[in-house]
This record gives structure tokens, C-alpha cells and sequence, in this order.
């Protein structure tokens, strides 16, 4: 099928304007279950989206988003619950790990390696990368000491 002259459904949440720039997704528990491989955290990415807010992930979809340059946020049903029902902006600060509303600020949790490489927009190949003159050195002196190899 061809997806370019498919109607747009109206029905369908993120078709609606008000969403068509949002970059946070809010959901429920155990999101991404089922998603064990890379290509849900880049379809939500190529959406646009750069954090997802639920209150659990599934656990290879929750380690995949980090190694997409997603940032996924755990916090309470609760205060999942506010937020579903609150309807001004809602603003992340990763630095600071925060969540913010016109009226509340709540706190989340991440993994200080996670963020560092999230801050710095780092991959697994650009975290390779930056010890790029460490591995060149090594493989000149590897093949001086081995050149049959």
C-alpha cells in the first residue's frame, strides 16, 4: 500500500494539530513492551519526539531509547495521572532532571553515564570515537609487532 495518498485518520491523537510539534510522548506503564528491537525508539524519534514520560518501560525498549538519543522518564502513575490531565506545556531539563509544569516541578532518575552521553549526543559509535588516537595508536603499534596479521 501506498502510504502517501492514505487518508489522514482524524481520530488518531498525534494527527491532531495541537500535538504536531510536541516532542515528549505520554504513556502508560510498561511502554515499548513487545518493542525489542531498535526500530520503535527510532520511529518515535523520526516523529519527533525526544522523551517518553510513563510510569515503566520494558526493559530492552527502556535501554534501546538511550542508545537512540531518546530519553526515557519514570514517574509515578500518579504523577503520570497529573499530567495526562493537566493541559498547559510541559518542560524537561535533563540537566537538572526535571519534569515542570506552569505549577510543578517533579524529579526523575537517570543513570549519570546515560546522560552524559545523552547531553553530549553521543552514540555508541561516537562513544568509540572518542578514543579514536588511542585505537589508531594501538593498531599501528599491533601491526608493527605482528605485520603478518
Amino acid at each position: 500500500m501506498d502510504n502517501s495518498i492514505r487518508p489522514i485518520n482524524p481520530e488518531f491523537v498525534l494527527n491532531n494539530p495541537t500535538y504536531s510539534e510536541a516532542q515528549i510522548l505520554l504513556t502508560r506503564r510498561n511502554f515499548g513492551c513487545g518493542s525489542s528491537r531498535e526500530h520503535a525508539p527510532w520511529a518515535l524519534e523520526d516523529y519527533g519526539f525526544r522523551a517518553i514520560i510513563a510510569p515503566s518501560f520494558a526493559d530492552i525498549f527502556y535501554n534501546n531509547c538511550f542508545k537512540n538519543g531518546l530519553l526515557p522518564i519514570v514517574l509515578s502513575s500518579e504523577i503520570v495521572d497529573h499530567l495526562f490531565s493537566y493541559s498547559g506545556r510541559i518542560n524537561i531539563n535533563l540537566e537538572e532532571q526535571t519534569v515542570k509544569t506552569d505549577q510543578d516541578s517533579f524529579e526523575f532518575e537517570v543513570d549519570s553515564e546515560r546522560k552524559r552521553r545523552l547531553v553530549n549526543g553521543l552514540d555508541d559509535i561516537g562513544l568509540t570515537l572518542q578514543n579514536e588516537n588511542q585505537i589508531r595508536l594501538f593498531e599501528t603499534e599491533h601491526f608493527e609487532k605482528y605485520p603478518w596479521l
